[in-house]
């Protein structure tokens, strides 16, 4: 039978080949923590629009674990319903998962976490990456926040039979835990359209915040914010890329229905092409936060939640064409952007940043005297 400890050992190697794993402390905590008690006996896997269970008993215990120690990302819950409960492949959107170890590792690295420090998980999911911290700190400084009870339950569960007792919490992670507080990081394993403020009020001086700032585009961003002694937190953007499911407070609401009406119509100045760009989509949804992206068979529609506005390109054979229809010209806002990015250059996500404060968020470019993007509130 497979040995769960050497495939441990490979992943690090294979880990630290790509140069994802690069602190002797953390590699010790990947060797050490048994991945199999947090997934269960039961994961989805993509098969085409649905998702199918994959169940451990018909791969078999050596084919199994060597999917679970693969470096990859396994979806545990779809709309709520947990793999072990589906009763086939369900549509819908994941709503947990286990993230691969890889980004699990690069979280806490960008993090610098040092050995006495006092961390704060938003979103303890199957427990996995609490499980990593604990390894690297004592279980007393780990505090972790998961908004699913159900889940909350079973990452407890899975927590236990590793041998470990952080401090967890159910409720939700966008309010942090005032009780654990001060943190020296906040490391959120799911993505935010802004950076809550009690996450702010709840660090130290000098604290930092690992997020991903994503939105209804679903476009995203990995940042780390440090926070000065006025109560300002600021970063540049990584520029992994890498994404994480929404907060569920933050999620998308229903989306309205899309009607291709005429609007007005015009050509327009940018390719929705460059809406393919990992970047290029980022701006877009910063220029347009409360826009939802639909592909469509001959270009894009944006359909805004709060207004009701819908725009939609198409070819003409030469060229592309925007209709845009509704209060807000939303084309016209995301094409804006996508020029001032174009105009710099069109660089990478590491030209952007953020500075957040109690009561503003922004998003600019070159530096914070540069174009910027108020984040919604």
């Amino acid at each position: 039978m497979t040995s769960s400890i050497s495939l441990r050992q490979s992943l690090a190697d294979e880990l630290a080949k790509h140069g994802q794993l690069t602190d002797p402390a953390w590699r010790s905590a990947v060797e050490a923590v048994p991945r199999e008690l947090f997934l269960g006996d039961v994961v989805f896997r993509p098969e085409g629009p649905q998702w199918e269970p994959v169940r451990r008993e018909e791969l078999g215990d050596d084919e199994w674990l060597r999917m679970v120690y693969s470096n990859t990302t396994w979806v545990t819950q779809v709309d709520g319903i947990s793999a072990a409960a589906a009763p086939g492949p369900l549509s819908g959107r994941p709503t947990s998962s286990s993230t691969l170890p890889s980004l699990v590792l690069r979280m806490v690295e960008l993090a610098g976490i040092r050995d006495d420090d006092k961390v704060l998980e938003i979103g303890t999911g199957t427990g996995y990456s609490t499980a990593i911290l604990c390894h690297r700190l004592s279980d007393k400084l780990v505090y972790s926040v998961e908004y699913d009870e159900d889940l909350a339950a079973a990452a407890a569960q899975h927590l236990r039979a590793a041998g470990h007792s952080p401090q967890l919490v159910v409720g939700d992670g966008l309010r942090g835990h005032q009780d654990g507080a001060d943190y020296d990081t906040v490391i959120a394993a799911c993505a935010v359209r802004t950076v809550p403020p009690s996450w702010l009020w709840q660090l130290r001086d000098s604290g930092s915040i690992i997020t991903t700032i994503s939105g209804w585009m679903l476009a995203s961003g990995l940042i780390r914010l440090d926070l000065d002694d006025k109560g300002i937190a600021r970063g540049r953007f990584a520029g992994d890329k890498v994404s994480y499911m929404l907060a569920r407070p933050h999620e998308r609401p229903p989306r309205p229905t899309f009607y291709a009406h005429p609007g007005s119509t015009r050509n327009t100045r940018v390719s929705p092409d460059v809406l393919d760009d990992w970047t290029g989509l980022f701006v877009a949804q910063l220029a347009a936060p409360s826009a939802e992206l639909v592909r469509t068979g001959n270009g894009v529609a944006l359909i805004d939640v709060a207004s009701g506005s819908q725009a939609w390109t198409e070819s003409d054979g030469s060229g592309w064409k925007v209709h845009q229809d509704g209060p807000l010209s939303l084309w016209d806002q995301v094409e804006d952007a996508l020029i001032v990015w174009q105009k710099a250059g069109s660089p990478d996500q590491t030209a952007f940043g953020m500075t957040v404060t109690e009561w503003d968020q922004t998003v600019w470019l070159s530096d914070p005297g540069g174009p910027q993007w108020r984040l919604p509130t």
